[in-house]
């Protein structure tokens, strides 16, 4: 698999959407666990050494984060839960009558902890989930890739979500540094005196991208016909309001009979809209990403784990929505397990990254190639230095 070329980025997003749609339907820990199990085994075996590729870690501390919060406000705040297993009595803060439904302290039961658990685990794996697109996805790959009319916009997405890998990358470059130094890289001293270079580093990759935009001509449109324009905004407006017409019937059982038609109807106007949109927006494309076989499984892959999570908690909610009251350990459902496990997939469709040679020093601190390592006859060739004349 080291020959072939790398997957298309869209797909990286369109499987990792698809496992964070299935992880909003389900509170369920131990599905939400398999499907952050599911995230970090793919994540671990298919990315790369890029910058980018090391922000999974800190998606996994903001998890956890988000996590902590939810039981935070659990235990401060109150839960709508009643419980009978009370774990300790805060002293409760009265509040006016203007705030009645609001409480400050008073009893922490064991069934409000669990609710809120379940449900900031189910917000964590959605974050989880995003950053393992964040980790797999090239952005300017995927930048690349998208349509004429959306190049603009994709500019401004594409900055914002790397703007969270470099900044995690300044960040641990500061702390070794400091930490070589013999200097704290922790705390709230370690904290200011990273603060600033990391500040000071994005402000000059800021203005270095918009340099580099301004070289390159970003921004120039082509001269079109005042009906393209007029037809483009016509297609775009009615595609995008049918979309939401097509989706409000599809969600609502009156609308059942033209929610379909009218959801395709809107895809089909907006996308014929972006594309007479990119005839604005002229530009050519180096080697562009090629959507293959192997993208359309890994995208298919996230989306049939999200689909039969659905038929799921359609058919058997209880399963999916283990109840709190009373306090019972929740059971893992078979069939939606083996669902979770399609996303998998991934792991042996996408090509690994050739691993670097590895370097050995001899007695004398020379370093030398590994004999692993491909040479060609010349640089087996001994160099003679020639002589001055």
């Amino acid at each position: 698999m080291a020959g072939k070329p790398p997957l298309h980025p869209g797909a990286w997003w369109l499987w990792s959407l698809g496992l964070g749609t299935a992880a909003t339907r389900t509170t369920n820990p131990l599905l939400l666990a398999l499907l952050v199990a599911t995230s970090a085994y793919v994540v671990a075996v298919c990315r790369t050494g890029a910058p980018w590729a090391r922000s999974y870690s800190a998606f996994v501390k903001l998890a956890l984060a988000v996590l902590v919060v939810r039981l935070f406000f659990a235990v401060a705040l109150g839960s709508p839960i009643p419980g009978t297993h009370v774990i300790v009595a805060l002293p409760e803060v009265p509040l006016p009558h203007w705030a009645q439904g609001v409480r400050l302290g008073g009893q922490v039961t064991a069934e409000a902890l669990v609710f809120a658990c379940y449900d900031g685990l189910k917000l964590a794996t959605l974050l989880i989930c995003v950053g393992a697109a964040n980790a797999l996805a090239n952005p300017s790959r995927l930048l690349k890739s998208l349509p004429g009319a959306l190049y603009e916009t994709g500019v401004a997405v594409v900055v914002a979500l790397t703007f969270a890998p470099h900044l995690i990358a300044d960040v641990q470059r500061l702390r070794a540094a400091r930490r070589l130094r013999g200097r704290p890289d922790s705390g709230v001293r370690g904290l200011l005196h990273v603060g600033l270079p990391v500040l000071e580093g994005a402000l000059e990759r800021s203005v270095a991208l918009a340099a580099a935009m301004d070289a390159r001509g970003y921004g120039r449109t082509a001269e079109v016909a005042p009906a393209v324009r007029r037809a483009t905004a016509a297609l775009t407006l009615g595609g995008l309001l049918g979309v939401c017409a097509g989706t409000y019937g599809l969600l609502t059982a009156v609308g059942g009979a033209y929610g379909l038609p009218l959801l395709l109807a809107g895809v089909a106007a907006a996308l014929a809209g972006l594309r007479l949109g990119g005839r604005r927006s002229p530009r050519t494309r180096y080697r562009p990403d090629r959507w293959d076989v192997r993208a359309w499984l890994v995208a298919g892959s996230g989306a049939a784990v999200a689909a039969l999570l659905a038929l799921a908690a359609a058919g058997d909610p209880e399963a999916l929505h283990p109840g709190v009251v009373p306090l019972v350990a929740p059971a893992l459902p078979l069939w939606p397990a083996a669902a979770v496990l399609l996303g998998l997939l991934p792991s042996f469709l996408a090509p690994r990254e050739p691993s670097p040679p590895r370097s050995r020093r001899s007695r004398g601190g020379a370093v030398t190639e590994s004999p692993s390592w491909p040479r060609s006859r010349r640089d087996r060739e001994p160099v003679v230095a020639e002589e001055p004349s």
